[in-house]
């Protein structure tokens, strides 16, 4: 029984091991990117239905310009390091929502929400710039994709992959109903890992300095937002790290980042 569960696990390992662009992390993906774009499609779908969508003001117009100008760059990246096909992966939406939260997500796909809650403590490209490339790099890296993963080995075991489990697209619809959880408290998508948090922080400044943004406001902006939060954290920030944590991660990163990515920093 044991060498049984070894050799699964080390099936499981080999069926679905990739990487994270910029990072080259490893991590284990069970589910094809056309099951993951399905299902969140359908949440957002949903959520969109009832959201409340502002189209005109110069909020929405930032939101607009500035997730086109992180999209392109991201699309670019991809195309220049062998990862054409993952563009296909991508059908950009940029959506301002009205919500009092201090809050923004970027479903698998591209599909991108900011809530006007957290404009009011935005006064530049830079800053949305800073808060839009975390997002995106969240679905570059696949990290809904992990996470589902992660959860259908919970359940579901090594069985997953093999061609008994007539209903394994069910099975996903399931797990992924819980990991996307529309209406629950936290928005359309649950909280990440910790160590996704870090990765999609490292992985956006990159982002948003090939875009053209400056990665230098970023120090200033995450104290503003801790600031902001009065000692209660926002549900943008649940998990990521500490303020202090992340401010200094930041500062480490800064100096590599902006020689390899910033020529075209403003």
């Amino acid at each position: 029984m044991k060498k049984w569960m070894i050799y699964a696990r080390a099936l499981l390992i080999l069926a679905g091991c990739s990487s994270v662009p910029l990072t080259g992390r490893k991590q284990l993906l069970l589910v094809s990117d056309q099951e993951v774009l399905s299902s969140s499609l359908t949440q957002y779908s949903e959520y969109m239905k009832t959201a409340k969508k502002e189209t005109s003001g110069k909020d929405a117009s930032m939101v607009v310009r500035v997730g086109k100008k992180i999209a392109a760059a991201t699309e670019q990246y991809l195309k220049q390091n062998g990862l054409q096909d993952e563009v296909k992966n991508f059908s950009w939406e940029f959506n301002l929502v009205k919500d009092n939260q201090i809050n923004a997500f970027c479903m698998p796909g591209g599909k991108i929400v900011v809530y006007d809650g957290l404009m009011n403590i935005i006064s530049s490209d830079d800053e949305l710039a800073v808060v839009l490339g975390h997002e995106v790099a969240h679905a570059v890296a696949k990290h809904s994709n992990e996470r589902i993963s992660q959860q259908v080995v919970a359940q579901y075991g090594a069985q997953i992959l093999g061609a008994a489990v007539s209903n394994k697209s069910a099975a996903v619809q399931q797990v992924a109903s819980s990991v996307y959880g529309v209406g629950a408290q936290y928005g359309v998508m649950l909280p990440f890992s910790r160590k996704h948090e870090t990765e999609a922080d490292y992985m956006g400044l990159i982002l948003m300095t090939m875009a053209g943004y400056n990665p230098e406001v970023a120090v200033k902006f995450w104290q503003k937002m801790s600031a902001s939060s009065s000692g209660k954290v926002p549900e943008f920030m649940s998990t990521h790290p500490s303020d202090s944590r992340r401010i200094s991660d930041i500062q480490k990163e800064l100096p590599a980042i902006k020689q390899k990515y910033g020529k075209k920093v403003k």
